[in-house]
């Protein structure tokens, strides 16, 4: 997904993901990502900004396809957008994000063999943090799967003393999401369609959900402020000494 506008990152001639992380665009280090892990496809959705995105992309990795989220109504939408390239295809799809450009391919592949052990429908990469304040919060049952996603500001006292936060980075299986994507409605204050009201409708259908704890909270960092830019570069200076 990379079609958001990043208003926080006080640039609005450029787009977020193309802001620059150790001398390449955030989505660039996602798509290497990517392609390290063998992907079949790699679908890149675009919006805003989106012909600087795609002319990037096409010189860096010329096998990525395009489709266009114009205009963007939320991660639920976005990955709508995937469908016309997926419709007849069968296995998992990764969802990652254009902002979160510290994630490694050893963690996807983890997280991919999570998915298949535990026969999931969608499984979650979530990460533990000291303040989990702001992040939505992963709601397990007694055998582990994952039984609810609770935004933070929705949540009770109790529910807010859980440090298992969402990372928005998923696997599905393609049998499952699209049928999924078909239910969700943008019944929200924003009138967007979440990505994360695909589980519901697993849920509704009996689906599992399963969810995998990285074991460091740096990789799902997302970039949303040039502080935070900086911060994400000083993590991969680190990694590289």
């Amino acid at each position: 997904m990379a079609a958001g506008k990043g208003t926080r990152m006080k640039d609005a001639t450029k787009a977020k993901v193309m802001f620059e992380v150790m001398g390449k665009p955030m989505v660039q280090h996602v798509v290497e990502t990517a392609q390290a892990l063998g992907s079949d496809r790699i679908i890149t959705i675009i919006g805003y900004q989106r012909e600087s995105v795609e002319a990037h992309l096409r010189t860096v990795a010329p096998t990525v396809e395009f489709a266009v989220q114009d205009p963007q109504l939320g991660t639920g939408h976005a990955v709508m957008q995937a469908e016309p390239f997926l419709r007849n295809y069968e296995g998992d799809v990764i969802v990652l994000s254009g902002d979160v450009p510290l994630l490694r391919k050893e963690t996807i592949q983890k997280l991919f063999d999570y998915h298949r052990e535990n026969n999931a429908a969608g499984t979650i990469l979530t990460a533990r943090l000291d303040d989990p304040t702001g992040y939505g919060r992963i709601l397990r049952s007694n055998n582990g799967y994952v039984v609810g996603i609770m935004e933070h500001k929705d949540a009770t006292e109790e529910q807010r003393k859980i440090n298992e936060i969402n990372s928005g980075i998923y696997i599905f299986d393609t049998r499952y999401l699209f049928t999924a994507l078909q239910h969700i409605n943008p019944h929200n204050a924003q009138n967007e369609y979440y990505l994360t009201d695909v589980f519901g409708h697993f849920w509704e259908q009996k689906l599992v959900v399963a969810a995998m704890v990285t074991g460091d909270a740096n990789e799902i960092r997302g970039v949303n402020t040039v502080e935070q830019l900086q911060e994400a570069e000083e993590v991969l200076k680190s990694r590289n000494k």
